[in-house]
C-alpha cells in the first residue's frame, strides 16, 4: 500500500475576508490545501452568509486559537425590521411581522439596553448543544428546542445608518460567544416590531483586521507558492492580549519539556497568565509563580 503523502509542517496565521455563500469549515479546508498544510483551524466560526474576517491557524499557532476566540470582536450587520424568521437571518422563513417601525430615536434609545453584561438566548438555529445534540440539527428535525440564555458582554453597539423606514445598519464590539443573529432578533422584540439579520460582517478579532484578509480567489492564485506563505503571520500574534516575559537561553528547553523554570519579568502579577519568549518567538504559555512560568502550552518551531 502506497505511504500517504506527508503535507507541510508550517505554523502561522492566515487572515482570509470570508465570501458569504461558503462555511467556515470548508474555508479551513481550502487554506489548508493551498498551503499544503498540516494542521489548520479557525478561530470563531462565521455563518455561511457572514463576510469578514475568519483567522486561519496553522501548525503550532492552533494553540493559539484560545485566545482569539476570547478576545473582542466587532461586527457590522444590518437589521430588516418587521419580519422575524425561523432562522433570526434571511435564510429562514418569515415566521411574524409587523406594520409599525420604530423612529432613528426610538432605535437609539433600544440599544443602550444591549451594552454591557447582557444575557442572551443563542438561535435555535445554531451549533449550541442540547444533550449532546446541535441544536440547528433538532430545530431541522421539528424538534422546538430550549436554549437557555448565557451571558454575554459587549463593549459597544450603536447605530451607523438608516438605509430606509425597514433596515437599520448597526456596529457592535462584543466579546466571546455573542449571536448577532440573536442581537436583531431581541431588538425587533423591544422596539415591537420584529427582526432579523439581513447581512453581517465581521470587520476585526483580536488583532486580526477584515482589510488585511486574503479572498478566497487570491489564495486559489497564490496556491501552493512562496508569496502565499509571505502572508503567514507569526504564531505570537495570537498570543496579543497576554503580557509577555523574556525567557532566558537556559530555561528554553525546560518550559519546551512542561517544567517549570526561571524567567525575566516586570509590572506582571503573581499567578498571572503570560508567554514567554526567545529572541522574539514564542517558547511557552503559563502562569508565572515566584519568578518562574509554570507552562500548560509550548511551542516546538519548525
Amino acid at each position: 500500500m502506497a505511504r500517504k503523502r506527508k503535507r507541510r509542517d508550517i505554523s502561522g496565521w492566515l487572515v482570509v475576508d470570508k465570501p458569504a455563500g461558503v462555511t467556515s469549515t470548508a474555508v479551513v479546508g481550502k487554506v489548508r490545501w493551498a498551503l499544503d498544510a498540516n494542521k489548520a483551524g479557525h478561530a470563531g466560526t462565521l455563518d455561511p452568509e457572514a463576510t469578514g474576517v475568519l483567522a486561519i491557524a496553522l501548525g503550532e499557532a492552533t494553540k493559539t486559537v484560545p485566545y482569539i476566540t476570547d478576545a473582542l470582536k466587532a461586527y457590522r450587520f444590518t437589521v430588516r425590521l418587521g419580519q422575524a424568521t425561523n432562522t433570526d437571518d434571511t435564510e429562514g422563513k418569515v415566521i411574524a411581522t409587523a406594520p409599525d417601525r420604530p423612529d432613528d430615536a426610538q432605535i437609539k434609545e433600544a440599544l443602550h439596553g444591549f451594552v454591557g453584561e447582557i444575557m442572551q438566548v443563542p438561535p435555535k438555529y445554531s451549533a449550541v448543544k442540547i444533550d449532546g445534540q446541535r441544536a440547528y440539527k433538532l430545530s431541522r428535525a421539528g424538534e422546538d428546542v430550549e436554549i437557555a440564555a448565557r451571558p454575554l458582554w459587549v463593549e459597544e453597539l450603536v447605530m451607523v445608518d438608516r438605509p430606509d423606514a425597514d433596515h437599520v445598519t448597526l456596529e457592535m464590539t462584543c466579546g466571546k460567544g455573542g449571536y448577532v443573529r440573536a442581537i436583531a432578533r431581541d431588538l425587533g422584540e423591544v422596539l415591537g416590531c420584529h427582526g432579523h439579520v439581513a447581512s453581517l460582517r465581521r470587520t476585526w478579532s483580536g488583532p486580526f483586521d477584515a482589510k488585511d484578509g486574503l479572498s478566497l480567489e487570491r489564495i486559489e492564485a497564490l496556491a501552493r507558492t512562496p508569496e502565499l506563505d509571505a502572508h503567514l503571520r507569526p504564531l505570537e500574534e495570537g498570543l496579543a492580549d497576554l503580557p509577555r516575559v523574556v525567557c532566558p537561553l537556559e530555561s528554553a528547553a525546560r518550559l519546551r519539556n512542561g517544567n517549570p523554570a526561571p524567567v525575566i519579568a516586570s509590572d506582571i502579577a503573581y499567578g498571572d497568565e503570560c508567554w514567554a519568549a526567545l529572541d522574539g518567538r514564542a517558547v511557552a504559555v503559563g502562569r508565572l509563580l515566584g519568578g518562574e512560568l509554570h507552562p500548560h502550552r509550548v511551542f516546538r518551531h519548525q
